[in-house]
């Protein structure tokens, strides 16, 4: 095979049309693909089994820091969805109703959750008595369906799969450490568990969530630079305690609203995966969420003592990795780029040959680079390599974050930079609403985050001139 020539055929270049390239990996690598409803998608088992590796971590990282399991119901009264006018209103456009029970209309609308702040606002307004009953921090695992105009596969679709957190304290100081404690939960998943880098910040108001107080955000950059939101974590305050009357009674006997967040992370960090780590070859898995860290493919297995070999090894691999084994009569080659295109991390091919040499070859999916092992050096080389392939992608995403992050003291520069080469740009803002739209208006960008670490040298505003009260990350986003 020539020096350069891609080996999926299959796959549009990135370089050549990013949307086209992303839909051929959903497609190709069999992670999902389009439902008979429009907007909706079929999770395939090799897509549902990345979110099953998702799931498990971020499930054990909730329930190490106190948090419960719960699920509420699907269906939301009209009249319970009212009951927080910004919340209600924020909603609206994307709702989905039920109207009828069988033959017969229903006396009331039933809203398809679009998010569940109401149904747990409710349920803690019955079981929330004392102080005692604090704080509450339940998680649920569901889907959600908000009936978007333009979709996407996994990035923006009318159902997708989430878990949404939603507790309640006595203090709005308890209140805003769990807001922030969850903020870097989910930015530590996404960089230890996905080997993707991101931006911490607060959403300003005009972005912030429909009834929170404050909002933040975890942001990363694309390959092609544009923005994803990855998760989000919402301090409430005590504003739904006030709409639902959640009260309790503190240790004085004293009645008190309690203050209240919400967090969520959705089936859109599989796009996010694919879209920081792909390349024109196809999907690349961090090996954490990898379904099949390590294929195992025979070479000339009709050959004698070949698949028996093989064999010997995945059992042998398989208490330290999550191994598989291809014995397909598809050949070999069609076998290496298969497994090329669903970004498993390490392939291992072994033959009459190696079997003599007593070893085999080892290709990384992100470098593939070719590695020769000794049989007896596997057991200790595999880990060490999945490791390695781990931090590496971390680090060459970090690389590419920081090389198209910039910065920009005004709009116009700001929009010559966007015009030019995509990415996060950090420039002044003075906190107004006016501002905020004019730089949506001419550069087509939309404010990311405030970032949480930033310098206290703030300028001048990018647009009006006068005094920044913050520094903003710019972008064009998905």
């Amino acid at each position: 095979m020539a020096k350069g020539k891609k080996f999926v055929e299959a796959i549009t270049s990135m370089d050549e049309d990013f949307a086209k390239w992303y839909t051929d990996i959903v497609k190709k690598a069999e992670l999902a693909d389009y439902a008979s409803v429009k907007g909706c998608m079929v999770i395939r088992p090799y897509g549902y089994a990345i979110w099953e590796n998702i799931q498990k971590t971020l499930d054990k990282m909730f329930k190490d820091t106190g948090h419960e399991n719960v699920y509420m119901p699907m269906f939301i009264p009209e009249s319970l969805l009212q009951k927080e006018a910004d919340h209600v209103k924020g909603f609206a456009p994307e709702v989905a109703w039920v109207t009828h029970g069988g033959d017969e209309l229903l006396a009331e609308r039933l809203c398809v959750r679009p998010t569940s702040e109401t149904l747990f606002c409710d349920h803690y307004s019955k079981i929330i008595q004392s102080y005692n009953d604090l704080p509450k921090l339940y998680n649920q695992w569901c889907s959600v369906v908000r009936w978007e105009k333009t979709t996407r596969p996994f990035l923006r679709s009318s159902e997708f799969l989430w878990q949404e957190g939603h507790t309640a304290h006595a203090t709005q100081a308890e209140a805003k450490e769990e807001t922030l404690k969850m903020l870097n939960i989910y930015a530590t998943f996404c960089e230890e568990t996905l080997a993707i880098p991101v931006m911490r910040g607060k959403k300003t108001e005009k972005e912030k969530f429909a009834g929170a107080n404050e909002t933040y955000t975890i942001e990363s950059l694309m390959h092609d630079g544009k923005a994803l939101q990855c998760g989000t974590s919402h301090n409430f305050g005590d504003g739904f305690a006030k709409a639902f009357n959640i009260q309790y009674s503190d240790k004085t006997g004293k009645l008190a609203y309690v203050h209240q967040t919400s967090w969520g992370m959705s089936t859109r960090l599989i796009g996010a995966i694919i879209m920081v780590h792909g390349d024109d070859n196809g999907l690349i898995l961090p090996p954490a969420v990898a379904p099949i860290q390590l294929m195992i493919v025979p070479v000339a297995q009709h050959k004698e003592g070949v698949i028996e070999k093989a064999t010997e090894l995945k059992n042998m691999l398989s208490k330290v990795a999550r191994v598989k084994m291809d014995t397909s009569d598809k050949m070999p080659g069609w076998k290496f780029s298969e497994y090329e295109m669903k970004g498993v991390p390490l392939r291992l091919e072994v033959g009459p040959k190696d079997i003599e040499k007593e070893q085999v070859v080892l290709v990384r999916r992100d470098t593939r680079e070719k590695i020769f092992v000794p049989m007896s050096e596997l057991e200790t080389l595999v880990p060490q390599l999945l490791k390695d392939i781990q931090k590496s992608l971390l680090e060459k995403a970090r690389a590419a974050q920081d090389s198209r992050t910039f910065t920009a003291k005004t709009v116009e520069e700001l929009k010559e930079i966007l015009d030019k080469n995509l990415g996060f740009v950090l420039a002044p803002w003075c906190g107004e609403l006016a501002c905020e739209e004019k730089v949506k208006e001419v550069a087509v960008a939309t404010s990311r985050c405030m970032p949480l670490d930033q310098s206290d040298e703030k300028g001048i505003c990018l647009c009006c001139g006068k005094p920044a009260k913050t520094n903003v990350i710019w972008g064009r986003a998905y």
